[in-house]
C-alpha cells in the first residue's frame, strides 16, 4: 500500500498570517516540519497541499527548494484539495497533518500509522486526537483513500469541506473510529502555532533543542518544559478553535 502524508499549508491564516514560513534561527517552520516528516519510516511520500492563491507561491518555492512534492488546489474546499492531491499521487492510505505543527514527532506519526495498518480490517479512521492525551501539535489522522473518496463525493456541508475529516467522525455509526493514546495525559501542552504566543513558545523550544539534537522528540520537549515551567504559561490562555455539532461515540 502507498502511504502518503498530506500537509495542508497556506499563508492566509486568520489569526497569524504567514505563520508556516515564520523563521526560527533563519529557517521557516514548514522546513523544520518537513525535516521531521521525512523521518516517518512508514510513509512513502510527503505532499504539501497548498492553494492556487498567489500568496502561497512562497510555499511552492520552498517545496521546490527542498525537493518536496506539492499540490495547489482550492483554499476553502480543503477536502477537494486533499482528495485531488491523494488521487494524483495514487495514495492508498492518507496521513493528515497540518502545517501548524512544526515540531510533530515522527515516531508518534509512525505509531498511529502502525495502529491503522494493524487494525485496518476493523477501523476506517485512526487518530491520536479524538480523545486527547498527546500534546496539541502531535495531531495525526490516518484513513484510507476509499474513505476520503466517499467523503469528497458525498458531503456538501461547508464545514465538512473545510475540515476534511469532519464528515468521518460526525458519522461514527457508518465509520469505525479508533484512537491512539499516550502513556500519560499530556494534553494540556499546546505546541501548535496559531497565534504569536504559540510562535514564541515554539521558537523557544526549537532554539533550545535543535542545535543540540536536531532529531529531538516528544519526550525531549516534555523534559525541557518540565525544567522551564514558566514557558508553558506563554500560550496557556489560548483557546483552540472548535467544530460545532461533532458527536463521537465512546472509544474502547
Amino acid at each position: 500500500m502507498k502511504i502518503i502524508i498530506i500537509v495542508q499549508a497556506r499563508m492566509t491564516s486568520t489569526r497569524l498570517p504567514g505563520k508556516v514560513l515564520k523563521e526560527v534561527m533563519g529557517k521557516p517552520l514548514l522546513e523544520y516540519q518537513i525535516e521531521r516528516l521525512r523521518r516517518v519510516s512508514l510513509a512513502d511520500k510527503i505532499v504539501i497541499a497548498t492553494t492556487t492563491n498567489d500568496s502561497d507561491q512562497p510555499i511552492v518555492e520552498l517545496c521546490q527548494k527542498l525537493n518536496v512534492s506539492y499540490y495547489r488546489g482550492s483554499e476553502e474546499d480543503v477536502l477537494s484539495r486533499y482528495y485531488e492531491a491523494a488521487k494524483l499521487h495514487q495514495a492508498d492510505v492518507v496521513v493528515r497533518v497540518t502545517s501548524d505543527c512544526p515540531i510533530i514527532d515522527p515516531q508518534v506519526i509512525d505509531r498511529v500509522i502502525q495502529y491503522f495498518l494493524a487494525h485496518r480490517n476493523n477501523y476506517d479512521y485512526v487518530s491520536n486526537s479524538l480523545m486527547r492525551t498527546y500534546p496539541r501539535g502531535m495531531d495525526t489522522e490516518v484513513f484510507s483513500f476509499k474513505v476520503l473518496t466517499e467523503t469528497f463525493l458525498e458531503t456538501l456541508d461547508k464545514p465538512e469541506r473545510e475540515h476534511v475529516t469532519l464528515f468521518i467522525y460526525r458519522n461514527p455509526e457508518r465509520y469505525n473510529l479508533s484512537n491512539v493514546t499516550y502513556s500519560e495525559n499530556q494534553s494540556h501542552h499546546r505546541w501548535t502555532v496559531d497565534t504569536i504566543e504559540d510562535f514564541t513558545l515554539i521558537s523557544k523550544i526549537i532554539t533550545a533543542l535543535y542545535p543540540v539534537k536536531p532529531t529531538f522528540d516528544l519526550e525531549d520537549c516534555l523534559k525541557l518544559l518540565f525544567e522551564k515551567r514558566d514557558w508553558s504559561k506563554i500560550n496557556s490562555h489560548i483557546e483552540q478553535k472548535r467544530h460545532k455539532g461533532v458527536h463521537i461515540k465512546t472509544l474502547q
